[in-house]
């Protein structure tokens, strides 16, 4: 994060913007939470995409309308709880049906239909 800050306060220099636009901006870019799930070009992300470009990024809206910032290591996917997965509703994480014996959740609230999912940390 601290190297975005830089390249942000960089840019303003180099644009002939004072410091106050500066911070300003940095602020508009952290601390707008991602809107997951965010629709781009017709399809729907459920995670930060990396989608035209070299680093993952996230809307800043539901439907993208050119506000976004990169993301960090505090944005993963969030886990959509109860979610349905074959017949079944859980309301945690889960280790059915996964080879590695790993614990997984669904991002949305109906696995079967939408198949998107992350593998759980340890703490959950």
């Amino acid at each position: 994060m601290r190297h975005l800050v830089v390249w942000v306060l960089l840019a303003v220099c180099l644009c002939g913007l004072d410091a106050g636009d500066g911070e300003r901006l940095v602020r508009e870019i952290i601390l707008h939470e991602c809107a997951i799930p965010f629709i781009y070009g017709d399809v729907v992300y459920h995670s930060c995409t990396s989608v035209r470009s070299d680093f993952d990024w996230c809307s800043l809206d539901r439907v993208f309308r050119g506000r976004w910032r990169y993301c960090t290591a505090t944005d993963p996917p969030k886990c959509t709880f109860p979610f349905t997965f074959k017949q079944r509703t859980f309301e945690q994480c889960t280790k059915e049906d996964y080879v590695l014996n790993r614990s997984w959740c669904s991002l949305t609230s109906n696995y079967n239909t939408d198949r998107k999912w992350k593998q759980c940390s340890p703490l959950q």
